[in-house]
């Protein structure tokens, strides 16, 4: 789904109506569609993964937390160990044969981050502001390829969603986000073939805490933030809770707008023995932002290519998103070398957009036409995995063997309608009338409803003979999709699709501290609508060759990570090269090859690096409906990225004992602005990032977990716009954070 901002590109408005009104007929394409047309993808939904584990680091005396973001359960630093995103075991980073990146609630706070975006700016392989800003989704690309729909994570499970109801991520609601690059078919099915995002929530812990952070900042934000847990008392230490919450009223730089929040997430956990323990997860979340985030943009008119003409109007441009889950994640061990997990969660999402765009300026430049919609989607999953892992060894062989099935079944309905606006006033001596007209509500036409059930079965072995660690992983998935129009029984269309994936790695342990690794990965996507011979799509079908250098520095806290790739995607949707206006086909190919250089350090008490570098070269390789497309490179997703943050705390014997400072830079390179032949390119971008602390423990030990906190995103207003498929989408102003953190 182009699930970005479809009415930014007024020109292609009535190819997301009849696509929407098709019933998603485009399907559920994970990589940049070929089609000349605006497509609209469907989240394909899969389940896996344990409960995750707490995310290992450095020990306790290699690193202090400059910005108390250790905790009770989080890592202190930037620096992580293990992580079992990649294998679903608790196996350390230098073991995994792919690329894997986690961000550490110590850098959340640091940076203090407000979207899921943000969170994964400084990691390698990802492109995070290709739609410049539009707070009403986390829209992001590893490796070139698109991952919102398919590949976000959370505690294990898949966060499905439906082209407007998907789930918003609230940071502060999580201990560390962890980015797996590559396939990851072999163990959860379908998904892009650029990776997935795993978000780990807070989760109960058996030393007693608490923190309330105070915060005020650009465009009159307000937030407050909650966070304490501990074990209950009179539970002997069997009964742990965590209660985390956010309040927000804030506008935006976008006239007449609001970014407003509110979220609570209660955990539990009741441990009745050493080897038994269950924890359930919950959250409601309630969010308003800009229906429509962007400005006017026409390809087609080099004067109009970039502006500052606000699309949308306050007077009709609210997006509404309502969401809760309740999960649990069990874990027992029969022995120390057999565990069985089992994890639910049952997720709704109610979402509600409201739009007004400008589809065309008048000749004299006096005036803008423009039109209105309303979308109103309501998603339900649940999702269900279980596990088992079991340790031992065959000779020589040392094994850690999971085998686990999982089942999911998520159902949506969608209702839309489309109106039209009065003309605004944009030229001339009168200032643009933005809300000063009233514009009426779209009436919503029939609903048309999706349904996707998905059952896996997976098993992988981690070998382990002398210095050579082999990973073995393979999964069958079987997904029937259905959709119809309701009222009408002669509309329903249903496909189902079987597949295979999997992954084979291969690490060398040199030493305990340098690790070459190789591995081959897979995954697929089925891919909704038909051809025109009346026929089901097939999937598209990824996989990955990737070959890298891992190495804890011995004596230290720093972890550097090297990588090269070559990812291929088939069967992606593209023009059908005999009527290329009404169908399409899945005959279109795109490759993505690259290399990714990453390092985190704890380098001392309060100083901490994490640096990154990036280079991805993806590229159309065949599409017989547009032939001229192929040896393009797609557009938006910038060739090379550099992002270097830093944090320093002076230490106790300083004069400046107390204050600790950090600063970030995010280098974009160029791009092409669209997928044509002579296209002109996206600008080089520059961004810096800084912070500024002060404990006032240093001045007052009554005062002890009192901190003061100054966050700068865009530090120097740099004003810049990306431009992607033709649309150009303009970056975020500079924006001041301001908060008093206390800590218990």
């Amino acid at each position: 789904m182009s699930h970005l901002p479809p009415f930014s590109r007024p020109s292609r408005r009535l190819d997301l109506r009849s696509l929407l009104l098709s019933g998603l007929a485009t399907g559920l394409g994970i990589a940049p569609a070929l089609a000349q047309q605006g497509t609209i993808k469907l989240d394909e939904i899969s389940v896996t993964a344990p409960q995750a584990p707490r995310v290992l680091g450095a020990p306790a005396d290699a690193s202090a937390t400059s910005g108390g973001g250790g905790g009770p359960s989080g890592v202190q630093g930037y620096t992580a160990r293990v992580s079992p995103t990649a294998t679903k075991t608790n196996t350390p980073l230098i073991e995994t044969p792919q690329s894997v990146s986690v961000v550490t609630r110590e850098q959340l706070n640091d940076r203090n981050v407000q979207t899921l975006n943000e969170a994964i700016n400084y990691t390698p392989g990802v492109a995070s502001n290709v739609f410049g800003y539009d707070p009403r989704f986390d829209a992001f690309y590893i490796r070139g390829f698109s991952v919102t729909n398919v590949g976000i994570y959370r505690d294990g499970l898949r966060q499905p969603s439906s082209p407007f109801a998907i789930p918003r991520v609230e940071p502060y609601g999580l201990d560390a986000i962890t980015i797996l690059r590559g396939p990851a078919g072999g163990l959860y099915g379908l998904g892009s073939p650029g990776g997935i995002v795993d978000l780990t929530s807070k989760r109960p812990t058996a030393v007693p805490f608490g923190e309330v952070w105070l915060q005020g900042g650009s465009y009159d934000r307000a937030q407050g933030n909650f966070d304490l847990g501990g074990p209950v008392e009179g539970s002997d230490g069997k009964l742990l809770y965590r209660l985390t919450g956010v309040v927000r009223q804030s506008s935006t730089f976008l006239p007449g707008s609001i970014d407003d929040r509110a979220m609570i997430a209660p955990a539990l956990t009741w441990r009745p023995s050493a080897d038994t323990s269950v924890t359930l997860l919950a959250e409601y979340l309630n969010n308003t932002v800009p229906g429509n985030s962007s400005f006017y943009s026409s390809y087609a008119d080099p004067r109009f290519q970039k502006t500052r003409i606000f699309s949308g109007d306050p007077a009709f441009q609210n997006f509404n998103t309502e969401q809760y889950r309740i999960g649990y994640a069990f874990e027992h061990k029969f022995t120390p070398d057999i565990i069985f997990r089992q994890n639910f969660r049952y997720y709704h999402v109610d979402a509600d957009l409201r739009y007004t765009q400008i589809d065309a300026l008048s000749d004299d430049l006096a005036r803008a036409s423009r039109s209105t919609g309303r979308i109103a989607n309501v998603l339900d999953t649940i999702s269900l995995d279980n596990q088992i892992e079991i340790r031992g060894a065959t000779g020589a062989i040392q094994h850690d063997l999971v085998a686990g099935l999982d089942y999911t079944y998520s159902t949506y309905s969608q209702r839309m309608g489309f109106g039209a606006a009065p003309d605004l006033q944009i030229g001339g001596l009168v200032r643009p009338n933005y809300g000063a007209q009233f514009i009426a509500t779209p009436v919503l036409g029939t609903a048309t409803r999706v349904t996707q059930s998905q059952l896996g079965t997976y098993v992988q072995d981690q070998a382990k003979v002398g210095r050579f660690i082999l990973t073995l992983t393979g999964r069958h998935d079987s997904v029937a999709t259905a959709n119809e129009t309701a009222a009408d029984p002669t509309s329903r269309a249903a496909s189902s699709d079987r597949a295979f994936s999997g992954r084979v790695g291969l690490n060398y342990l040199l030493t305990d501290e340098l690790v070459p690794y190789v591995s081959y990965a897979t995954t697929f996507a089925p891919q909704l609508g038909l051809d025109r011979f009346k026929q089901a799509f097939q999937p598209t079908k990824g996989d990955q060759l990737e070959g890298g250098v891992k190495f804890n520095v011995p004596g230290t806290s720093v972890f550097l990570n090297m990588a090269v790739f070559d990812i291929t995607q088939t069967n992606v949707l593209a023009p059908d090269p005999v009527n290329p206006i009404l169908y399409t086909a899945a005959i279109g190919e795109v490759n993505s090859r690259g290399a990714e250089l990453e390092a985190t350090a704890n380098l001392g008490p309060g100083i901490n690096v994490t640096a990154a570098y990036s280079h991805v070269d993806i590229r159309t390789t065949k599409n017989p409906g547009s032939p001229d497309s192929v040896g393009l490179a797609l557009s938006g997703i910038p060739g090379n990225t550099f992002r270097l943050f830093a944090t320093y705390a002076f230490p106790t014997a300083s004069p400046l004992s107390g204050f600790s400072f950090g600063g970030g830079v995010r280098y974009a390179g160029t791009s092409p602005a669209n997928d044509v032949i002579g296209s002109f390119r996206n600008s080089t971008v520059t961004l810096f990032d800084a912070v500024a602390a002060y404990d006032f423990e240093r001045i007052d030990p009554r005062l002890k977990g009192m901190r003061a906190q100054v966050n700068v995103s865009n530090l120097l207003d740099r004003n810049y716009f990306n431009c992607q498929a033709g649309a150009c989408y303009r970056g975020q102003p500079r924006q001041i954070l301001g908060s008093l953190i206390y800590r218990w």
